[in-house]
């Protein structure tokens, strides 16, 4: 995984407890895929969402779909369906059996002309970067005009071929409502919780989105039964973090988006989740945990194991985890996987979130924040999630029933206590 850090203007500024309700959700199904719709009824069901609140969509059975698919027979109908009803609308759900991820946005007949006459170009500029970087001491003014062109010809390569446009079906569907938005990567999340209301206002509605969906039917259906079991018992057990000890230095990590940030992060959530209540194991060793090493466990997070799942917990009923790796939610419903996501659903969480492709490491949400606002107990899980990930149109998905409140509101800890993560980061800034 690579890091990344990104800039954009923000105040800080906790925005507005949205109460979510069954009668703000609205289930999406795949027609060809029988179980899509067994799952939605058995939603409807123990939620008591109102049983006109399905969208049946003719979508392809597997879990990939292309940009022109997605767009011909996925958003276009579902806003038809939906239109009469925007203001109504605040949450979706895709079911099991609906595709997880959006193919990348083809170049247009003008930009495959303008890649044909750039990459000669680029080719050149990174032979003349090369040789200067092979017979040193090349002039240092030289060599930096050298690879600022390279970058700036990659940049445009980028921008033309739509090589990062790649998405999860439901970040694309946190913007079902935005006519137009840029494809070559990512756009900023209004509802991420540190942008003010000018900047949300600026923008068109974000929906809510999680998903139902894991390696089974069977899975699928008891994401729903023990959140509410949960809810009704309270959910008890500890919390595991598992951090790597990496030192994070704000001089070179300003917004604390690279690996260290994230790091530190973690150790945060370990801090918090201790003034909140909870029972806490925290290794900030480099070594990831080893199987069987925590049992009980109903958080947790941890890194960096990358497309191989390692069975270190025992998840109690309702439990949410989730690992910090490229690539973990590339499947859902492969049995065979050894990515985290369909490994942790099959383990017993309930909850979980991961990318679908490379995310860089500020895809991900500061472990800080969505647990910081997740054990207030203001907060649904589709809550936590949509105000703590700062990228729409990107490649993170939620696995969760979206109503899902683990935990009961406490004056022990509140919204007001969350803070941006990591707290010796600059805050984010034009």
């Amino acid at each position: 995984m690579r890091s990344f850090c990104t800039w954009v203007a923000v105040l800080v500024l906790t925005g507005p407890v949205v109460a979510l309700e069954p009668k703000d959700v609205w289930l999406i199904v795949n027609q060809n895929v029988p179980q899509s719709r067994e799952v939605a009824n058995h939603y409807i069901a123990q939620r008591k969402v109102p049983p006109d609140h399905i969208v049946e969509l003719d979508l392809p059975q597997g879990e990939d779909i292309s940009r022109e698919e997605f767009n011909k027979k996925f958003a276009e109908p579902l806003r038809a369906a939906l239109k009469e009803k925007k203001d109504k609308v605040k949450v979706l759900v895709t079911t099991y059996g609906v595709p997880l991820r959006v193919g990348r946005q083809p170049p247009t007949a003008e930009e495959k002309a303008e890649l044909e006459k750039l990459r000669p170009e680029l080719a050149a500029a990174r032979k003349k970067l090369a040789e200067l970087e092979k017979t040193p001491p090349a002039n240092p003014q030289e060599l930096a005009a050298a690879r600022q062109r390279v970058n700036l010809l990659q940049s445009r390569e980028r921008t033309l071929s739509h090589a990062e446009s790649q998405a999860s079906v439901d970040s694309e569907l946190m913007l079902l409502w935005w006519d137009q938005y840029p494809l070559d990567r990512w756009v900023i999340n209004p509802l991420y919780w540190q942008l003010n209301e000018t900047y949300r206002r600026r923008h068109p509605p974000v929906l809510f989105v999680s998903r139902l969906d894991g390696p089974s039917v069977a899975i699928a259906k008891r994401l729903v039964d023990e959140a509410i079991a949960a809810e009704k018992q309270g959910l008890k057990g500890q919390a595991v973090i598992d951090a790597r000890g990496l030192v994070f230095d704000p001089r070179t990590d300003p917004a604390g988006t690279g690996y260290a940030g994230y790091d530190e992060s973690m150790r945060e959530t370990a801090k918090l989740l201790e003034k909140a209540g909870l029972t806490v194991v925290l290794d900030d060793q480099g070594p990831l945990l080893k199987p069987g090493a925590a049992k009980e466990v109903a958080l947790y997070c941890g890194w960096y194991s990358v497309g191989h799942f390692v069975d270190c917990c025992e998840y109690v009923p309702g439990a949410i985890a989730w690992h910090l790796a490229s690539f973990e939610a590339t499947t859902l419903r492969n049995n065979d996987s050894k990515a985290w996501c369909p490994n942790l659903l099959k383990k017993g969480v309930c909850a979980t979130l991961g990318p679908v492709a490379e995310p860089y490491t500020i895809g991900f949400p500061k472990p800080a924040e969505f647990f910081g606002f997740l054990v207030t107990g203001e907060y649904t899980l589709v809550e936590c999630y949509a105000r703590t990930t700062l990228l729409g149109s990107w490649m993170m998905v939620l696995v969760g029933d979206p109503l899902y409140r683990p935990f009961s509101p406490t004056d022990k800890w509140t919204s007001q206590d969350v803070v941006p993560s990591p707290q010796r980061a600059k805050k984010l800034s034009p």
